[in-house]
């Protein structure tokens, strides 16, 4: 009868005497997720910052485009990346101490299980030991018969005990299991943090060689500046239609019915989300929820319709960015070509470009950027950075052109090996050109 007594005090007290040795540990943990609150606190900071420098940017965005204005805008912008660095480094240290608190969290628990294993395991011994004397032979070693119904109590009762017991362990695995996998999404989480990190310290360099080539292209003079925006306008509009008179040379045929269905969103916006979510929430300074200053065609119905691009007007969509803002992959695909129409004296067209060619007939561009991070021929994966948006070529302002194309009726070429020649200074450049009906409206596939 002893023995069942000690066997059920054993079990009952074990949970708790395993357990109190880890208070220093529980402070510990105590104190990193203190610190985890202070960042995050501090995180809620950085994000209304954030936002004040997007409210004077965008201020900024409806007064007269100057030169003084221009730069303005990118000396905020520098300010706003500089102050998104510092979130991102906020969300790092922050992950770094959840990783921290969960490993701790997975030792405590280890040795919880391992006690736990230990008591029952004992405990079943005893038991053992115990149910190979019958029932009889404790009935006749029992000072009385109460003694012997006390004993059969006695024996439920650690039974239950137990099961408790084991209902505790499996609880204490279960949680060990979710602090692993929170380790894993901490640990992923950190490094796409880190990776995020990179593209937006490359984001400050790209601004501040934005502004510098500014500063250098207009001598730091309206007069200038306003020339050289006059100049680019002029540019624009002529390569475009450059572009739509050189169409009709092209011998390729494109078969509408091997081309996604319109509204399909067989594509995704080649933003990441945080920049989407933004332009969702300024409305009230594009007049759409995309960012888009400039639509494909130049009538409602061109621009509600895949199929009919005559030459006139604008063969993509704009979208306003800021200059670093990284570029994604709008579906997956192969590098079709990449090409820089700057390094062409007196040619004012792409910039900076990217193709991909996608597996469903399509194929899109990306240019104006400021950096390219991709090579011909290389695979990339749904919404993969690919560069950075910038404002080379043609474009006045910070901005991604973004355009989609009939694969069948495109060609990457040098403008000046068509037979009737260019009129623009571009004859020495290399990108992409295509039959009128391959000019589809990116928000019919968006």
């Amino acid at each position: 009868m002893t023995r069942f007594w000690f066997l059920l005090l054993f079990v009952c007290v074990s949970g708790f005497a395993f357990s109190f040795p880890q208070s220093a540990l529980a402070d510990t943990v105590s104190d990193l997720q203190a610190q985890i609150t202070a960042n995050n606190q501090r995180l809620d900071t950085l994000k209304a910052e954030i936002a004040a420098f997007q409210k004077d940017l965008d201020t900024l965005g409806t007064k007269k485009n100057t030169l003084q204005s221009a730069i303005g805008s990118l000396t905020i912008s520098q300010k706003q990346l500089a102050t998104q660095i510092q979130a991102t480094q906020n969300k790092i240290s922050s992950a770094n101490l959840e990783i921290r608190r969960l490993t701790l969290s997975i030792g405590d628990k280890e040795k919880t299980i391992t006690a736990d294993q230990a008591a029952i395991a004992k405990a079943l011994r005893g038991i053992a030991q115990d149910e190979q004397t019958p029932l009889v032979a404790h009935l006749i070693s029992s000072d009385s018969l109460g003694d012997a119904w006390r004993a059969a109590d006695n024996a439920i009762q650690l039974n239950r005990a137990l099961g408790d017991d084991v209902a505790d362990l499996r609880s204490a695995r279960k949680q060990l299991s979710d602090n692993r996998d929170a380790v894993t999404a901490q640990k992923e989480e950190l490094l796409a943090l880190q990776s995020e990190l990179t593209v937006q310290k490359r984001s400050v360099d790209a601004n501040k060689a934005a502004q510098q080539k500014l500063l250098a292209d207009t001598k730091n003079q309206e007069a200038n500046y306003q020339k050289l925006i006059v100049q680019k306008q002029a540019a624009e509009q002529a390569l475009e239609q450059e572009l739509a008179n050189l169409s009709s040379q092209l011998d390729l045929i494109v078969h509408p019915g091997r081309l996604p269905k319109v509204g399909s969103g067989v594509l995704s916006w080649p933003f990441p989300r945080s920049f989407m979510n933004n332009c969702a929430q300024r409305k009230g300074v594009f007049g759409n929820i995309f960012c888009i200053t400039q639509y494909f065609g130049t009538t409602p119905f061109s621009t509600a319709n895949p199929q009919v691009y005559n030459g006139k007007g604008h063969n993509a969509i704009d979208v306003g960015a800021p200059d670093g803002t990284p570029i994604l992959a709008a579906l997956s695909g192969t590098v079709l070509a990449t090409g820089n129409t700057d390094l062409v004296s007196n040619c004012y067209s792409f910039g900076k470009w990217i193709m991909v060619e996608h597996y469903n007939g399509l194929s899109t561009l990306y240019s104006h950027l400021s950096a390219i991070d991709v090579t011909k021929g290389q695979k990339v994966s749904t919404r993969q950075a690919i560069g950075l948006s910038g404002r080379t070529g043609y474009a006045t302002g910070s901005h991604l052109h973004f355009g989609v194309y009939a694969t069948e009726g495109t060609k990457i070429m040098r403008l000046g090996d068509f037979r009737d020649g260019v009129k623009t200074g571009c004859a020495s450049a290399v990108m992409p050109v295509a039959t009128l009906d391959a000019y589809l409206n990116p928000l019919s596939y968006l």
